[in-house]
C-alpha cells in the first residue's frame, strides 16, 4: 500500500546546516490513507515544526516529503492540497464565520446548496451554528478555534494537518468533540495528522502516536505498543498519567534465583524461572539496569509479603487513588481504583511482579524487556 504521506530523511536547522539549530532530526515516517497520527511531545520537541514543513510553511533542510505519492518539500502551501487548523486561528477578519467555512468549498466551485450542507454539518458537529453569523473579532478564542477547525475539515484535501486544534476549549467539550471528529475524520477515510502535548488527547484520538524529543522521533506505534512495550526510557517516563516509576538496579544470580538491588539497601528477589531464559542471561550479563514499573501494576502486598514503602502522600481523585511512598532511596507511585485508607508516615509492603516489569539500558536509555521477554 502506497503511503499517503512520506517522510524520508527530513531535517531542519534554523540557520546554515550542520551549524544551526537542529530542531528536526533525521525523521522518517509512513502515514497510511485513513489513519490519524498524532506528534506528541513537550513545547520545543520539533513537532510543530514537522508539521509546518508537510504543510510548506517552513522549507525542508533536507530530506523528501510525499504526500499521496507526490514529491512536495519544494511546492508551496497551495500546491501541495492539505487543510490545516492553526493553533492561533488566522480566520479571515471581514467576513463571517460561515463565510471563512465556506471560503475554500466556493473556490472550488461547488454549488451554494452542497457549500450549506457541508458548512451546517461540520459546524453542528463542532456546536458553532449559533455564531456562523458573527464575526471573528466578536467570538470568543475557543469558538474562533473551533471555527478554524471547522474550516479546515470542510475542505476536499488528500492531508488534514491539526496543530493543537482544541488547546483553548475547557475539559468537558473537548472530551465531547474528540470523539465526533474522530467520527468524521474516519468515516470519510480522510488522513489527518494532529500535534498535541496531551497524551490524552493523543490515545483518544490517533491510531499511532509519534513520540518526540529533541528533534528527534523517539518511538513511533500505536497507544498500546507505547505503553506496553515503549521504545526507550523517554517514551516509557513520557507517556503515561502518573509518569512510570523508574529506579537505577543491579542485577545478580542468587542461590539460583535473581535479585535486583536497588538504593536504600532495597532487594527485590524472584524466581529465574519468571524471566525468559535469554533475557535473564542478558540482565547477569549487563548487571547495571533501569527497572520501570506503572503505577497501575504497583500493588499493596499482603502481610509480610513485598518491600517496605513509606507512605508520603495519599490522594482520592474521584475515580481512583493515587499513593506516593518513599521507597528505594525515591518515591514509588501506585493507583488504586477504591479509597485507600492510610496515612501519610504509615508502612506499606509494595510488590513489583515480574510480568509488570521494564528494563532501560542505563546509558542508551534504549528498551531492554517488557513483561519478562525481551523486548
Amino acid at each position: 500500500m502506497t503511503a499517503q504521506l512520506k517522510l524520508q530523511g527530513v531535517d531542519k536547522f534554523y540557520g546554515p546546516i550542520g551549524k544551526g539549530v537542529h530542531a528536526v532530526r533525521d525523521i522518517n515516517m509512513d502515514i497510511e490513507k485513513g489513519e490519524i497520527i498524532a506528534l506528541l511531545g513537550s513545547s520545543g520537541c520539533g513537532k510543530t515544526s514537522t508539521l509546518r514543513m508537510v504543510a510548506g510553511f517552513e522549507e525542508t533542510s533536507r530530506g523528501k516529503i510525499l504526500i499521496a505519492g507526490r514529491e512536495v518539500q519544494n511546492l508551496p502551501p497551495v500546491r501541495r492540497n492539505v487543510a490545516m487548523a492553526f493553533e492561533g486561528y488566522s480566520l479571515y477578519p471581514t467576513v463571517t464565520v460561515r463565510e471563512n467555512i465556506a471560503f475554500a468549498l466556493k473556490a472550488q466551485r461547488e454549488s451554494d446548496a452542497q457549500v450549506d450542507a457541508k458548512v451546517n454539518e461540520v459546524a453542528e458537529m463542532l456546536e458553532i451554528t449559533s455564531i456562523l453569523d458573527k464575526f471573528p473579532a466578536s467570538i470568543s478564542g475557543g469558538q474562533q478555534q473551533r471555527a478554524s477547525l471547522a474550516r479546515a475539515l470542510v475542505r476536499d484535501a488528500d492531508l488534514y494537518l491539526l496543530d493543537e486544534p482544541m488547546g483553548q476549549l475547557e475539559p468537558q467539550l473537548r472530551t465531547l468533540l474528540r470523539g465526533r471528529i474522530k467520527y468524521y475524520i474516519k468515516e470519510r477515510g480522510l488522513t489527518a495528522i494532529l500535534v498535541t502535548h496531551d497524551q490524552t488527547e493523543a490515545n483518544a484520538m490517533a491510531d499511532r502516536i509519534a513520540v518526540m524529543e529533541g528533534g528527534v522521533l523517539q518511538q513511533f506505534a500505536s497507544p498500546d505498543e507505547i505503553k506496553l512495550a515503549p521504545a526507550n526510557l523517554f517514551t516509557g517516563t513520557f507517556v503515561g498519567e502518573p509518569p512510570m516509576n523508574v529506579f537505577p538496579a543491579r542485577a545478580s544470580e542468587v542461590s539460583g534465583d535473581i535479585q535486583f538491588r536497588l538504593d536504600a539497601g532495597v532487594e527485590l528477589t524472584y524466581n529465574a524461572d519468571q524471566f525468559a531464559t535469554d533475557l535473564r542471561a542478558a540482565l547477569l550479563s549487563r548487571g547495571d539496569v533501569v527497572m520501570g514499573v506503572r503505577p497501575y501494576a504497583v500493588r499493596r502486598a499482603k502481610g509480610k509479603s513485598g518491600a517496605a514503602a513509606q507512605v508520603v502522600a495519599n490522594q482520592w481523585l474521584g475515580d481512583q487513588t493515587h499513593i506516593a511512598a518513599a521507597f528505594a532511596g525515591s518515591t514509588v507511585v501506585l493507583v488504586e481504583h477504591d479509597r485507600a485508607d492510610i496515612s501519610m508516615g504509615d508502612t506499606i509492603s509494595v510488590e513489583l511482579k515480574p510480568e509488570d516489569l521494564h528494563f532501560f539500558d542505563p546509558a542508551s536509555g534504549a528498551a531492554i524487556s517488557h513483561g519478562a521477554q525481551m523486548a
